[in-house]
């Protein structure tokens, strides 16, 4: 016989995610910070392999790719950004590789084009 309580908890653990989603999160958080330290130019020879409609968008700026792609456009797409180390600038609206090269505390320029230059990563 089901009791009141036998129920919820049942409820309760169905709406729990798994062990091996929450491992998986994990794994792909730290494949994702492990990536930020990646070189600008191995960066983009996975951007080249694994996405090669958006390496031709691609734009690097100082030592950071950055790639003018829309966030929701394509999920798929934008989850294999994210797990190569980009993440999104809400400000730029871009995505962005900071190649190794990022101080989180330090002084943002007002342009990084004008400050560092820019080229397209195809011309690299």
């Amino acid at each position: 016989m089901n009791t009141t309580k036998d129920f919820s908890m049942k409820n309760i653990s169905e709406r729990r995610p798994s062990y091996s989603v929450q491992a998986n999160q994990q794994r792909s958080h730290a494949e994702h910070n492990s990536n930020r330290e990646l070189s600008t130019s191995r960066v983009l020879d996975y951007l080249k392999a694994q996405l090669p409609e958006q390496y031709e968008l691609a734009e690097i700026v100082g030592k950071w790719v950055w790639l003018d792609f829309p966030k929701a456009t394509h999920r798929a797409a934008a989850n294999t950004l994210w797990r190569l180390g980009f993440h999104w600038n809400q400000r730029r609206c871009v995505w962005q590789h900071p190649c190794g090269a990022f101080a989180p505390y330090a002084p943002h320029p007002g342009e990084p084009r004008a400050k560092y230059g820019s080229e397209p990563a195809k011309a690299a």
